[in-house]
């Protein structure tokens, strides 16, 4: 197999150190019909290399200079090489992945850092050849590691050959995830090492989706052979070092690409090579949870037919303060409008100061701020129609008689949101009749899974058994924190519960024929964005817009998730 294209005396030689990286040794007559030279030239290439240092050569070939065993100090050094950008990278590929996906993971340093990104997801299958990959996400226990077979390289961290072949034809593979030694939009992703190409290649047929990591150091990097044309890339992920040109060129070339930097990402489609007309920043509430990612999915979509906008994407991490930091970026970055999804209500007046000192107009997701454009859900009502569904399971089970209600509230986000447990207690009150204040515990969710499941664990603890306990929630999150608990507890029989949100998470627990969970109020984030862009639109033209506009809802229960939300896996 030959090199992708003729090389300089230069790039030959490095090409030569680089492959002695990885194999350790090699024979002249192999190197000269990798590199489409003469033996004369190999031997000439290895003389000057040895006498620089660089390698030692050997009778009939070369070996490295120091011969170097597997260590976990080893594969630290390679993950903190140019460790900023790839964290950056990895972190944002990450968000890629959803609860209950199959993924391909390659053995690069790239992708080990995604490991980290993924200890929140539920349900994954992840298939590696990597063993350091492996081993990481197995220490997870969240997931299942599949690893590919094959043999052990000389590093000790990665299995190459084609062993795994038969393996990865027969699995349904959502998402490639692969880093490279070298990329050009002539030969594509690049390897040193042959067998470790062989491998990527059948990763990348293997996949619905290729997702190619690829820092700025490894753009016009010449390698020894390509494993993946630019035209199987899906999406290219890399770091904000990047250069103009190489983004404006790949674009050129049909490749969507994102841009990482330290805060935020910015993604140029083919679409979007032409002059940007618009800057639209967009803060997420928060990257963790699947409502958040669904928002934000929605929104780039809704974004990408419209060529002339450019969409500038942070993650709030259900901050305040990081919302504030976040909001200096983009008013630095010369946006013209900001789409605000954040869930502190104390630092919404913080923040239109600084956009209206800019003159950037914002509209505001979920949780209103005074000054901005107010997008999001009527609160009350969906809590009221979750609330009716709830009273009347109590009818159906409980003869309409509960000994506790539990309310898994969320206070920091203001009293917009809070009007949704008010709306549920209404509803629930509207069928069971007036529940006796001393009966009520309230509690902060804190607007995550784990909270709510502590919180509601501690309650649990507090209360005899074999109560009847309903629980009214501010979100997804807290209703599926409070069922771990009662299941943890083995008091899920003792409980009925409703969400708000309907998630991806959820509609899989309403899948569950044993589940506690009456049902959920579909906010269908995933449409969000349609609207959102619409809506940004219209302002940046100068026309009217309301200063509110509500989401469409829906109630999801066990016995309609499968005829709103067909397609899904746990539908099929």
């Amino acid at each position: 197999m030959s090199v992708v294209k003729t090389l300089t005396t230069y790039e030959r030689r490095q090409m030569i150190v680089r492959i002695l990286e990885e194999q350790s040794g090699i024979k002249v007559t192999d190197l000269a019909e990798m590199l489409n030279v003469s033996e004369g030239t190999i031997r000439n290439d290895l003389a000057v290399l040895d006498d620089e240092n660089q390698i030692k050569r050997v009778r009939g070939g070369a070996v490295a200079r120091t011969q170097r065993a597997f260590s976990a100090q080893l594969i630290e050094e390679r993950t903190l090489a140019n460790a900023d950008a790839k964290a950056r990278i990895a972190q944002w590929a990450a968000t890629m992945v959803e609860d209950g996906d199959t993924i391909l993971l390659d053995a690069s340093t790239t992708v080990l850092h995604m490991v980290s990104y993924l200890s929140t997801r539920r349900d994954l299958t992840v298939i590696t050849n990597g063993m350091e990959v492996a081993r990481r996400l197995a220490e997870q226990r969240l997931n299942t590691v599949i690893l590919l077979g094959g043999i052990v390289r000389k590093d000790g961290n990665v299995i190459t050959g084609l062993l795994g072949q038969q393996m990865l034809e027969r699995l349904y593979v959502r998402t490639a995830f692969v880093s490279c030694a070298g990329f050009s939009l002539e030969a594509g992703l690049m390897e040193t090492d042959i067998a470790q190409a062989e491998l990527k290649a059948l990763m990348v047929r293997s996949a619905q989706r290729v997702v190619a990591l690829v820092d700025h150091t490894k753009f016009d990097r010449v390698a020894l052979t390509s494993f993946a044309d630019t035209a199987a890339i899906s999406h290219l992920l890399t770091d904000s070092e990047v250069s103009t040109d190489n983004v404006q060129r790949a674009c050129e070339a049909g490749l969507t690409v994102t841009v990482c930097s330290d805060h935020t990402t910015t993604t140029f489609t083919p679409e979007n090579t032409q002059a940007t007309r618009y800057r639209i920043g967009f803060a997420n509430l928060t990257e963790e949870i699947s409502f958040g990612r669904d928002v934000r999915r929605g929104l780039e979509l809704a974004a990408k037919p419209h060529g002339q906008i450019e969409l500038i994407i942070a993650d709030n991490q259900l901050s305040g303060s990081q919302a504030l930091t976040l909001a200096d970026d983009f008013i630095a970055q010369g946006i013209d409008l900001m789409i605000e999804f954040q869930i502190d209500e104390t630092v919404g007046s913080q923040l239109m100061h600084l956009f209206s000192q800019h003159a950037i107009p914002v509209i505001a997701v979920d949780i209103p701020m005074v000054g901005a454009t107010h997008f999001g859900v009527d609160n009350y009502k969906t809590g009221f129609v979750a609330g009716e569904e709830l009273g009347k399971a109590i009818q159906r089970e409980w003869s309409g008689e509960i000994d506790t209600l539990i309310v898994l509230e969320h206070p920091r986000a203001g009293q917009l949101p809070a009007s949704r447990m008010q709306g549920q207690r209404d509803g629930v009150e509207s069928i069971i009749g007036t529940i006796d204040p001393a009966r009520i515990i309230t509690l902060d969710s804190g607007n995550t899974s784990g909270i709510s499941e502590a919180v509601m664990t501690s309650a649990l603890d507090g209360l005899p058994r074999n109560r009847r306990i309903a629980v009214i929630c501010f979100n997804d999150d807290a209703a599926l924190g409070a069922l771990e608990a009662a299941r943890k507890t083995y008091r899920a029989h003792e409980v009925l519960i409703v969400g708000q949100g309907a998630d991806r998470r959820m509609r899989d627990e309403l899948r569950n024929e044993h589940t506690r969970i009456v049902g959920s109020t579909a906010f269908h984030p995933e449409r969000y964005g349609e609207r959102l862009i619409d809506i940004a639109l219209k302002i940046l033209s100068g026309e009217p817009v309301p200063p509110a506009a509500y989401v469409e809802h829906t109630f999801i229960s066990p016995s309609n998730v499968d005829l709103h939300y067909p397609n899904e896996n746990g539908g099929r």
